[in-house]
Parts: structure tokens; C-alpha cells; sequence
């Protein structure tokens, strides 16, 4: 059985602030960073078909 999940913690003063600032802020990526995700999440997403598919030959 599955354990309940903890409450997400709740942020005051300062710890607030600075997490509101840094949501804020855009954070850019380069073309080769771009690129070396993408193929990351191609990756992910043949493995996982890949598994799928395996199971599904297993049953």
C-alpha cells in the first residue's frame, strides 16, 4: 500500500521572497542545450515504449 503523501512545506519572510524572486527570473537556455534535452526526452520516451511493448509481449 501506498504511504500518504507529506503536506508541501509553506514558506514565510525571506525564504518567500527569494523563492518568488527566482520563479521569476527566465532562465534561458543555449541551442545545444536545447538540443541535448530533446534528444534526452526522445530517449526517455523509446525506452518507455520499448518497455511497454515488452510487457505486453511477456503477457
Amino acid at each position: 500500500m501506498a504511504r500518504p503523501i507529506k503536506e508541501t512545506p509553506i514558506l514565510f519572510g525571506e525564504d518567500a521572497r527569494r523563492f518568488e524572486e527566482r520563479m521569476k527570473q527566465v532562465r534561458r537556455e543555449t541551442p545545444e542545450e536545447k538540443e541535448r534535452r530533446l534528444a534526452d526526452f526522445e530517449l526517455g520516451m523509446k525506452m518507455l515504449e520499448l518497455g511497454k511493448r515488452t510487457k505486453r509481449a511477456r503477457i
